[in-house]
């Protein structure tokens, strides 16, 4: 029988046939020309109709963990709307397919969540495509290492912010007024927040704000029945660590730190959306769910 989601198997195991190669690609990058591609859940992930009928707009949705989720949520019954850059059309027109392939509506939108405008608009696109938005996910985000404070870049450290912060501030704000009682936001932070590397310092600050905007804005929509929750990845095989969001020399060794002794796929973070996204977490808000290989978090 093929494996899916719900296979029984050996987290220690799993992928150890995979190991990343050190490489670079100029920023933004495309998981097509990843060595080797990132495993999305293309061949694995087994829907069951628990988002049937539900709107979702994933940014960053071409590639990683966002293309993950979006393939999730596919094919568990969401029509998705995804955001990413116009460089990466060439992943997200795959992406498109396998979410057509599932029998449900899907809505590219290019563009670049630094700009606010494009945010503010991003969300009336979404509903004038898919009829109404239910999920967000706030996923899409930049990452660039820097060794050193004193030559981390102005403009880098207020881009950091826009894409990964702003945009997100800007998301909510926009999905709110278009939400019923029981639609989900769900915010991707990272280990970073509580973990920080040296090199990620612009990176790591913006993911701790994401989780404390989390929990606040969690408190102000509960009363409205909209949950907001986020996840926390750990080392995840995805663009970002190829487009210098990591020095190559750690690329080779990436997630070995880990008490399972691998880095994460996309594809095992793909299910932590679907049920944060789901009526099966009613009662969770706030909540930040740490999927990191099993490194320890407050």
């Amino acid at each position: 029988m093929a494996r899916d989601q719900y296979t029984f198997t050996d987290p220690t195991a799993l992928y150890s046939d995979i190991e990343p190669k050190k490489q670079h690609q100029t920023e933004p990058g495309l998981d097509a020309d990843m060595t080797p591609q990132p495993d999305l859940g293309e061949d694995t992930y087994r829907g069951t109709g628990r988002l049937a009928g539900r709107k979702a707009l994933i940014t960053g949705g071409d590639s990683g963990i966002g293309a993950a989720t979006a393939i999730a949520f596919a094919r568990e019954g969401a029509d998705v709307a995804i955001a990413y850059l116009p460089q990466e059309e060439e992943d997200a027109a795959r992406i498109a397919g396998l979410i057509r392939d599932a029998g449900v509506k899907v809505a590219q939108l290019p563009g670049d969540l630094s700009d606010p405008d494009y945010c503010r608009g991003l969300v009336d696109q979404v509903v004038a495509e898919l009829g109404g938005i239910d999920i967000l996910v706030n996923n899409g985000g930049k990452q660039i290492f820097n060794e050193d404070i004193t030559t981390l870049p102005d403009e880098q450290w207020q881009e950091t912010f826009d894409v990964n912060v702003r945009a997100t501030f800007l998301l909510t704000k926009a999905a709110v007024p278009h939400m019923k009682p029981g639609s989900t936001i769900i915010n991707t932070t990272s280990h970073q927040a509580y973990t920080p590397s040296p090199t990620l310092l612009d990176y790591a600050s913006t993911k701790w704000a994401i989780n404390g905007f989390t929990k606040a804005v969690a408190q102000q929509l509960a009363p409205k029945g909209i949950r907001v929750n986020a996840v926390a990845p750990g080392p995840v095989w995805t663009v970002l660590q190829v487009t210098d969001g990591q020095p190559q020399e750690k690329v080779a060794e990436f997630g070995k730190q880990t008490p399972l002794g691998r880095m994460g796929q996309p594809a095992e973070m793909a299910p932590a959306y679907v049920f944060l996204a789901s009526a099966e977490s009613s009662y969770i808000i706030g909540d930040t769910v740490n999927a990191n290989g099993g490194s320890p978090t407050p």
